[in-house]
C-alpha cells in the first residue's frame, strides 16, 4: 500500500469521467465526455479553439469501430490540440483534452506518428442511457489510502491544511493568506494539480463596471487509485446542484467511493464536497445571483504540481495577475467614483452608510469589513454583504490557524511595503556612500 507520500509522486492522469482503470473506454463512453465539455465551456475565448478540436474528434469517432480508423482521428485529434497551445494554455478544457489524448493513446496503444486524417462529420447515433446505479452510501469508507490522514505513517509530521477563498467582486484569499481584490472577467483557472481543478466564470456585476463576480464553477476531481473515479461537480447561478454531473453523490463504483461526497446543507444554497481521500473540503454557496467558493486543503496536495504544468496561472496558489488586480487600499475613492459614473449610484449608499451596512454582519473592521463596502459602494447588491459574511465564516471553519482568520489592510500589504522601504533603503545607503566618496575625494584635493 502506498503512503500519500509515495501517492504525490504517483501522477494522477486527468482522465475522464469514463476512464477507470478497470476498463477500457469505448469511442462511444469518449463521445460522452466530450458532450459534456462542449456544453460546459461555451463561453471559452474567441482565440482559444479546443471547442472545434473536440467537436471534430467527435464527429469522427461517433460510429468508429476500428481500433486503426480509432487511432486515426486520435492523432488527428493531437494535432489540432497542440497548434491551440498559445492561445488555450489556461483554459480547463484544454488540460482535460491533453491528459484524455493521452490516456486514450495508452490504453488503445495508439503510435504518436502514424496516419492522421481530416475528421469527417457523421450523424452521430445516440448511445443508450445506462439506468443510473443508485449509490452506496452504506458502504465502508474503503481502505486506508482513501483516508488521507490515516494513511500517513506514524512518524509523519501532522499534515498543515491550508485555505483559499473567491467571493464578492471577486476577491481572493490564496492559500498562502494573501487577499487582493481582482478584475478577472471571463474564466479562470483556481486550482490545478494532480488530483482536482476548479474554473471559474466571472461576469460583470453592473455594465461598464470593472465589478464582477462569479456566476459558474466547475470543479473536476481526477480519477484515483481504488477510490474514486473522475467526476465532475457543476454550479452556475440558480442552478446549485446536489449531486456530480452524471447523477452520482459518491466517487463511483470504487470500494473507496464514499471518500468523495456531495453534501447537501441547504437546498441551492450551499454545498459540502468532501473529498476525504485528498484530505479536501470544498464550499460552493449562492448568495443573492452569484457564487462563493472556499475550500480546505492540505499542502503537500496543494503541491503535487503536474510535471511542465505552469502553476503561475492558478489564482488560489498565485494570485491574480498584476494587471487583473485592484488597489483595495483606495476602496473610499474608487466607491465614490464608481456610485457617480454607474447605476449602482442609485442605490443610496454613500461610504459611511456601506460601513454601517456591513457593519452588521461583520463587526470587525478587517478585510472581509472592507471588501463588503467595496462591493455595496461598486455594486449597489445588498447580497454582497453575505457574500462576505459567509465568507468569512467559511475561514473560520476552514482555515486551520484561528489567529489568520481576520486579515487587516497591514497584513495584505506588508509584503509589498517591504520591498517599498527596501528599495528606499538601498538609495539611502547609496546617498550615504557617495557622500563619504566626496568627502574622500575633498580631502584628497586639499
Amino acid at each position: 500500500m502506498q503512503s500519500p507520500r509515495e501517492r504525490s509522486g504517483v501522477r494522477a492522469r486527468a482522465g475522464w469521467m469514463v476512464m477507470g482503470e478497470r476498463g477500457r473506454p469505448s469511442a462511444l463512453d469518449v463521445c460522452r465526455v466530450l458532450v459534456v465539455f462542449l456544453s460546459l465551456f461555451p463561453a471559452v475565448s474567441l482565440q482559444c479553439k479546443i471547442l472545434r478540436c473536440n467537436s471534430e474528434f467527435w464527429a469522427s469517432t461517433a460510429n468508429s469501430g476500428l481500433e486503426e480508423e480509432f487511432c486515426t482521428a486520435l492523432r488527428a485529434y493531437n494535432g489540432c490540440v497542440r497548434r491551440t497551445a498559445r492561445t488555450c494554455r489556461g483554459d480547463l478544457a484544454y488540460h482535460s483534452a491533453q491528459h484524455g489524448i493521452e490516456d486514450l493513446m495508452s490504453q488503445h496503444n495508439c503510435s504518436k506518428e502514424g496516419p492522421t486524417s481530416t475528421p469527417r462529420a457523421r450523424t452521430p447515433v445516440p448511445p443508450p442511457s445506462p439506468p443510473l446505479l443508485p449509490d452506496s452510501q452504506e458502504r465502508s469508507d474503503g481502505p486506508e489510502v482513501c483516508h488521507y490522514e490515516r494513511s500517513l505513517s506514524r512518524n509523519a509530521a501532522a499534515p498543515n491544511y491550508t485555505h483559499c477563498g473567491f467571493f464578492g467582486d471577486p476577491h481572493l484569499r490564496t492559500f498562502g493568506d494573501d487577499f487582493q481584490t481582482c478584475k478577472v472577467e471571463g474564466a479562470w483557472p483556481l486550482i490545478h494539480n494532480k488530483y482536482l481543478s476548479v474554473q471559474v466564470t466571472n461576469t460583470p456585476v453592473v455594465p461598464g463596471s470593472l465589478a464582477t463576480a462569479t456566476s459558474k464553477l466547475t470543479i473536476i476531481f481526477k480519477n484515483f487509485q481504488e477510490c474514486v473515479d473522475q467526476k465532475m461537480y457543476h454550479a452556475e447561478t440558480d442552478e446549485l446542484p446536489a449531486a456530480f454531473a452524471d447523477g452520482s453523490k459518491n466517487g463511483g463504483e470504487r470500494h473507496g467511493a464514499n471518500a468523495l461526497r456531495v453534501v447537501e446543507k441547504v437546498p441551492g444554497q450551499h454545498v459540502e464536497i468532501q473529498a476525504r481521500y485528498i484530505g479536501t473540503t470544498i464550499v460552493v454557496r449562492q448568495v443573492g445571483r452569484y457564487l462563493t467558493f472556499a475550500v480546505r486543503m492540505p499542502e503537500e496536495v496543494v503541491n503535487s504540481v503536474e510535471e511542465g504544468d505552469d502553476q503561475d496561472l492558478y489564482l488560489c496558489l498565485h494570485g491574480c495577475p498584476a494587471n487583473q488586480r485592484i488597489d483595495f487600499r483606495n476602496v473610499r475613492a474608487r466607491g465614490a467614483e464608481a456610485k457617480s459614473r454607474s447605476a449602482a449610484g442609485s442605490s443610496g449608499f454613500t461610504y459611511q452608510s456601506a460601513k454601517d451596512k456591513c457593519k452588521e454582519r461583520l463587526p470587525v473592521e478587517d478585510l472581509y469589513f472592507q471588501s463588503c463596502v467595496f462591493d455595496l459602494l461598486l455594486s449597489g447588491d445588498i447580497n454582497f454583504t453575505m457574500a462576505a459574511y459567509y465568507a468569512f465564516e467559511d475561514v473560520k471553519m476552514l482555515h486551520s490557524n484561528s489567529k489568520r482568520h481576520h486579515i487587516f489592510g497591514k497584513d495584505a500589504f506588508r509584503s509589498g511595503a517591504v520591498r517599498q522601504d527596501g528599495g528606499r533603503l538601498e538609495v539611502i545607503l547609496l546617498n550615504i556612500l557617495a557622500v563619504f566618496v566626496w568627502l574622500e575625494c575633498c580631502t584628497f584635493q586639499l
